[in-house]
């Protein structure tokens, strides 16, 4: 890694410290780069603004919900095995510590600015969900019936992130989930059962 790209990762990590303890309004850029162990002026030649380097963050916060490829269906493998291994994986992803860290920073700031809120969003919804292309897939070989993907995977993904998300990321704890995966994959098929009409 060149030492420009080392400098401004110490920026984002400084940054994300500063974001939390003193919220995006109290946060300090004379503060960060003394925790990044870079001048001021360093900091401005990576990031214009305060707004620039915080926009950033939330990239990555974007980025790292969509650090796995997507899922392809493979017909000679049980739907539902192959939805509980990709949730599985994705839990992982979006429960690590860092990324959880990341989340709330963020989130705290996007609950102050309805503006910046919206803009979030709107770059949010632009990406689809690893398991969007896995049940895409499964529509189109008739597993289950067709219906939009993505709103398919939205409402998969809500069922699993009230057990193993919510829990995690609000209060700091990992619920019992033996069982509700494997539940939640069951009333998600159920619903899309191929032939039957909604």
């Amino acid at each position: 890694m060149k030492l420009t790209e080392i400098k401004r990762q110490n920026i984002i990590e400084a940054a994300v410290k500063e974001f939390r303890e003193h919220g995006f309004h109290g946060a300090n850029t004379t503060r960060i780069a003394k925790r990044a162990g870079v001048s001021s002026r360093t900091l401005y030649n990576h990031f214009e603004s305060k707004d620039a380097l915080f926009e950033a963050i939330a990239q990555i916060m974007i980025d790292r919900n969509r650090v796995m490829a997507p899922v392809p269906y493979d017909p000679d493998r049980d739907l539902k095995e192959q939805l509980v291994d990709a949730l599985e994986k994705y839990v992982v992803v979006i429960t690590d510590n860092e990324t959880l860290g990341l989340n709330r920073m963020v989130n705290a700031e996007l609950l102050r600015d309805l503006d910046r809120s919206k803009a979030f969003y709107a770059e949010l919804m632009c990406h689809d969900y690893p398991i969007t292309q896995l049940i895409a897939d499964a529509m189109e070989a008739g597993t289950i019936r067709k219906a939009d993907p993505s709103y398919a995977a939205s409402q998969l993904l809500a069922l699993v992130k009230t057990f193993f998300f919510w829990p995690v990321y609000l209060l700091g704890e990992r619920q019992d989930t033996v069982g509700i995966m494997e539940d939640c994959v069951d009333m998600f098929i159920s619903h899309y059962v191929a032939g039957e009409e909604k």
